[in-house]
């Protein structure tokens, strides 16, 4: 219990400086990107930038399973931090650590009781939105033959391929550009789904609420109408028991 506490407590005191974190992780991705002519050193304190946040959340995800009592059980609880965690160890991608990054963001995100869903789903479409941009901007502005040339076309391919509306005006030509359409088309339409999901159990709990008012409400009259008939019998009971008074005997004058 001791280890879940100090876990607990570790969890809720670094939520903030990751997320803190994970912010400068997208300016330090977004400037070289956005602008290409940035000097060297610029663009390697940005890379720099952007393995410091890595080796934070990897830290971060390290202390927690130590502080875990079932270590097993919190890895395979936690399994999509820890492949957030490894992928850029695989092949060491810029592609891969954006990829991590919004796995770790996600999941620590999650563990904040006060952050409702709606919230959650929103950053999630903005954090798509801007990754996905940049990222392919970064993969198919030099491409042969690519036409995602500008910022503006980046975000207006993001928008019209996370709304599954695909005009075709911009696409992307190169093997990574593809499989960040693929990632962006799926998570498109799995926020959709949460967000239908969302508005639906919103109706039903609303249509619960009101079935269970009309039922207090039909219970509470019922309850009226037998209190009724018992106080109607029993003045009924207490007329017919009624003694008669002197002047009503007979004889009596």
């Amino acid at each position: 219990m001791k280890e879940q506490t100090a876990q607990g407590r570790w969890e809720r005191r670094t939520q903030r400086p990751l997320l803190a974190l994970a912010v400068l992780f997208a300016f330090a991705y977004a400037v070289p990107i956005v602008e290409p002519s940035a000097s060297r050193a610029v663009t390697h304190a940005c890379v720099v930038t952007e393995w410091v946040v890595w080796g934070a959340f990897a830290l971060d995800y390290a202390v927690r399973l130590a502080l875990s009592r079932e270590r097993w059980a919190f890895v395979r609880r936690h399994w999509l931090d820890l492949l957030a965690v490894v992928l850029p160890l695989i092949q060491p991608l810029r592609l891969l650590r954006v990829v991590s990054t919004l796995l770790l963001v996600g999941q620590r995100a999650r563990l904040a009781s006060q952050i409702r869903l709606t919230t959650y789903v929103a950053g999630a479409v903005v954090g798509l939105l801007m990754f996905g941009s940049l990222a392919v901007l970064s993969v198919e502005r030099d491409a042969p033959g690519g036409n995602i040339r500008t910022l503006g076309d980046a975000v207006w391919w993001s928008f019209t391929t996370m709304t599954t509306v695909g005009y075709g005006d911009h696409a992307p030509t190169t093997g990574p550009g593809r499989v960040l359409a693929v990632g962006l088309m799926l998570s498109g339409i799995a926020l959709l789904g949460v967000v239908t999901a969302n508005i639906a159990a919103w109706f039903i709990a609303r249509f619960e609420m009101d079935d269970e008012e009309e039922r207090r409400q039909t219970e509470a009259i019922a309850l009226l109408t037998e209190e009724v008939r018992a106080l109607r019998a029993e003045v009924a009971a207490l007329s017919s028991a009624r003694v008669p008074s002197p002047s009503e005997e007979p004889g009596a004058y």
